[in-house]
């Protein structure tokens, strides 16, 4: 097989470097990049070479300067990571009576009860006692009053009505 019959094979005359493609070649390398500008200097000092004897530091009365040239041994341990999981016993968290109460009584106060609802299924599903059990005392007091400010609505509701169609 040869290969400079496949259709991807280079041209005959390619010498196989890369052309300047009608480019002109780039300009030579000149000494001073600023024309008519002076010269940038460092932006740092210039550094001594070599190291220096490490500073000396004050130690205890009787204690022994750190070994120079010996290896000291590291020891890397596994990084442990401690998860709770889920509560044995989980706090009720109220969210189907949260639904009924954003639904059919009180939407703003279903709302918020409904969040805390989520919180407190969230904390049951962490393992956070103590946080769902606050959560559900909030939801639970949130849909206590959601509903009963929607049975007292639905009650005016029905009196008014009542009255109004009487009045007639």
């Amino acid at each position: 097989m040869d290969p400079s019959k496949f259709a991807s094979a280079p041209p005959a005359g390619w010498s196989g470097e890369k052309s300047s493609m009608g480019h002109a070649p780039p300009p030579p390398y000149q000494d001073q990049p600023y024309p008519g500008y002076p010269q940038p200097g460092p932006g740092y000092p210039p550094h001594p070479q070599g190291y220096g004897s490490p500073p000396q530091y004050g130690g205890a009365v009787g204690q022994q300067p750190y070994p120079m040239g010996q290896q000291a041994t590291v020891t890397v341990q596994p990084t442990v990571y401690v998860a709770q999981g889920p509560l044995a016993h989980p706090v009720n968290d109220y969210l189907c009576y949260s639904i009924f109460t954003m639904l059919c009584c009180c939407l703003p106060l279903g709302i918020a009860a409904l969040i805390y609802s989520i919180l407190a299924r969230e904390a049951n599903h962490v393992g956070n006692q103590v946080g769902a059990e606050q959560n559900s005392k909030t939801a639970q007091k949130l849909n206590h009053v959601g509903l009963g400010i929607g049975i007292v609505f639905t009650v005016l509701t029905i009196v008014l009505y009542v009255v109004a169609a009487n009045m007639n």
